[in-house]
């Protein structure tokens, strides 16, 4: 199969992830104009996360039995709806349903896609389809903001434009799916059990799920509740509400987590790992010092630590997966991999949304910035006290 097959299959990942975070510089305008508080807006970032775990439950087994495209199919057409309810959104249901039906699609497209790629790679490339694949979906995340804040900055009607842009994108990511060189069903025995479980993976490759978890689940919860609250946080310290600029943070923590991959991709899967957690606990720190010294430069410096932890947390714990789990359950445990992760990420920033509004967003961010630290070094010793099976992955 020629490489460019195996970027390419990777493009559907990207175009499904530019939608996760389009709407995010769009959050303070819906705010304004609609009049709902902190903690709102957090329920409303986190209805995407209820849409992906509710997706992760079924695709990553359903893409395994019947194959990747019809999975991938349907999960694109959603992404499609999402667009179209969130230019022509009036109210905060209308938001919360599009944001569900964005996590539903994501949910298809992190089992299923990111599967479709090591397909598309063959048993030879299972290391760069485990970085393509995670680099898509990190680069996808940044790209969302940053288009989404210099469209709604400079182009009338902020909504339709920035979603009228993203529908092309997934228009396109259809044609490449349905020219896509993938094989059908992965799992002809029919894979055993119900369709709609919680998902899992084979005997056996229990510790390196449980590793890349305890690196992933921190890092990727950094970086939601800088997507969610970031953009209060700069308002609150730069006293503005430009959408450009709280896409380019944004842009800049996902370009940061797309970069760390590269750089890191030929060492040790535990050294990626331990360093992930490390970075994730400096962002959460640089993070408590921002919003208490009103720096700038340190919410900045949070955000690209942010990135860079999940970026390492989710290529360690992807290539770990790689390496022990066969294709016919390789959908179905990136959705395990990816259940672990977003469960946290869904419920730690709604906390902190909520908290913030009650005791103010300086001490909402200190105790969320505080508890995730301490998540995030239990991650890395748990990595370093289980080296030994992270090198029998390796």
């Amino acid at each position: 199969m020629p490489v460019r097959w195996v970027w390419l299959a990777a493009w559907p990942v990207t175009a499904v992830f530019v939608l996760s975070n389009a709407a995010t510089p769009l959050y303070v305008l819906w705010q304004r104009e609609l009049g709902f508080g902190r903690g709102t807006l957090t329920v409303v970032f986190a209805c995407y996360i209820a849409g992906l775990l509710g997706s992760l439950l079924v695709s990553g087994v359903v893409s395994d039995r019947l194959g990747r495209k019809p999975v991938l199919l349907p999960a694109l057409g959603l992404a499609l709806v999402a667009c179209l309810v969130f230019a022509t959104a009036g109210g905060v249901g209308a938001l919360i349903a599009a944001r569900l039906c964005t996590g539903v699609a994501v949910g298809a497209v992190v089992s299923a896609g990111m599967a479709a790629v090591t397909d598309v790679a063959g048993p030879g490339r299972r290391r760069l389809a485990a970085l393509l694949a995670s680099c898509a979906m990190v680069f996808g995340a940044g790209v969302g903001p940053l288009l989404a804040g210099v469209l709604s900055e400079t182009l009338p009607g902020p909504a339709v434009t920035v979603f009228a842009v993203e529908a092309v994108l997934l228009v396109s990511a259809v044609v490449v799916v349905l020219r896509m060189p993938v094989r059908g069903p992965v799992r002809r025995d029919g894979g055993g059990g119900g369709w709609f479980r919680v998902p899992g993976v084979p005997r056996g490759a229990g510790w390196q799920l449980a590793l890349g978890i305890a690196v992933f689940a921190p890092g990727i919860t950094a970086t939601s509740f800088v997507l969610s609250l970031g953009p209060s946080l700069l308002a609150g310290l730069l006293g503005t509400g430009s959408r450009a600029v709280s896409g380019a943070l944004a842009f800049a923590m996902f370009l940061c987590a797309t970069g760390v991959q590269f750089a890191v991709r030929r060492l040790a899967r535990r050294t990626v790992l331990a360093t992930g957690a490390g970075t994730t606990a400096l962002g959460m720190a640089a993070l408590v010092c921002a919003v208490h010294a009103g720096s700038v430069a340190a919410l900045a410096g949070a955000a690209l630590l942010a990135g860079a932890g999940q970026g390492m947390g989710q290529l360690g714990g992807l290539s770990l997966l790689n390496s022990a789990v066969p294709g016919a359950r390789l959908a179905e445990a990136n959705a395990a991999f990816n259940v672990g992760g977003y469960l946290p990420a869904g419920l730690l920033p709604v906390s902190a949304g909520y908290l913030s509004d009650a005791v103010g967003l300086t001490a909402g961010a200190t105790v969320f910035g505080t508890a995730l630290a301490g998540l995030a070094v239990a991650g890395g010793a748990v990595v370093l006290l289980g080296r030994r099976r992270v090198s029998e992955a390796g």
